[in-house]
């Protein structure tokens, strides 16, 4: 009994100290894991978005397939440059959801450019022209 109670006394903390590292390491380890793969996708979403709008303003007069090939290959090369790794379906996702978010956006500023309020209060017409609440007398 005597020989625990002196290997306890001897070499405890220094046992407990190497089981705290290990455990603190192996957390440190996770939660870098799950940084990374939060940073990365959200690196990833924001190249979408920049390649969605540059290819929108540099190649005009391409189209469809076209189009998302160019911003397949911009996007590829920038996340390479950065050092992230991805898949061609996840970057074709990733480019599909940022150009519906383009097209919502475009949307919804034509929307709004083209109505105007009704200065009496009512609904608004779409084409641009107030709806007169008048009567024809």
């Amino acid at each position: 009994m005597d020989f625990i109670k002196m290997f306890i006394s001897d070499y405890g903390t220094t046992i407990l100290y190497a089981i705290l590292s290990g455990v603190f390491a192996y957390l440190g380890v996770k939660v870098k894991a799950l940084a990374d793969k939060y940073l990365n996708t959200k690196i990833k979403q924001d190249v979408a978005r920049t390649v969605v709008q540059a290819v929108e303003q540099v190649y005009k007069d391409l189209h469809g397939e076209e189009k998302l090939n160019q911003a397949l290959i911009a996007a590829s090369e920038m996340l390479a440059e950065k050092g992230i790794t991805v898949t061609d379906l996840e970057m074709r996702m990733l480019i599909e959801a940022a150009v519906a978010e383009f097209n919502k956006a475009f949307e919804k500023t034509e929307t709004d450019a083209d109505t105007v309020e009704d200065p009496t209060g009512g609904v608004t017409n779409p084409i641009g022209f107030a709806v007169s609440n008048n009567t024809a007398e």
